[in-house]
């Protein structure tokens, strides 16, 4: 076994919701073996409240989160990132920094739980569903044997793992 500790950066264009929530889980259940960071290609310049209200109510930490432009984690002196995330579909076609060590990146993208209209118990229930749609990747990225598996191999998984289902399903519709 590996003392390596991975740094995992998660991407997203507003950096205020679906990105906050992969950090915070990464950051829990990833403890020891993960740092986990997020940022926005045009970041909102705060945390959507039903981000942190989701995180606080499944018991995840939200201290220390802010919305912030990736461009923090792309200067020298930047921690040096093994995997870069996209999380969202807006984010996808963008042209993202080039990361320093080139990381391996994958789009794991979820419908923005902030599109949702309607009564704060609709917007609520779309970030719970956006919520356990990450748990689920990042539960699958955890149980990765990273010490064991060739990187191709790797690169294969963390894609597949963007595949996994709720990549891009509308809010109420049936799964």
């Amino acid at each position: 076994m590996t003392d390596h500790i991975y740094n995992v950066l998660f991407l997203c264009t507003g950096n205020s919701a679906r990105s906050i929530l992969a950090e915070s889980i990464l950051r829990k259940d990833g403890a020891g073996r993960f740092n986990a960071f997020s940022a926005g290609s045009d970041p909102k310049g705060a945390v959507n409240p039903f981000a942190l209200k989701v995180l606080e109510s499944f018991s995840y930490p939200a201290d220390g989160m802010y919305s912030k432009s990736w461009q923090e984690f792309s200067v020298p002196g930047a921690p040096h990132m093994d995997f870069v995330f996209i999380v969202c579909d807006d984010a996808a076609g963008e042209t993202c920094p080039i990361w320093p060590g080139h990381p391996m990146t994958a789009h794991w993208g979820i419908e923005d739980p902030s599109h949702v209209a309607g009564p704060d118990i609709e917007k609520e229930k779309a970030f719970v569903q956006a919520f356990k749609y990450l748990k689920n990747r990042i539960d699958l990225f955890l149980s990765l044997k990273f010490a064991s598996i060739n990187q191709m191999a790797l690169e294969s998984r963390l894609r597949e793992i963007g595949a996994v289902k709720g990549t891009t399903v509308g809010y109420g519709k049936a799964l």
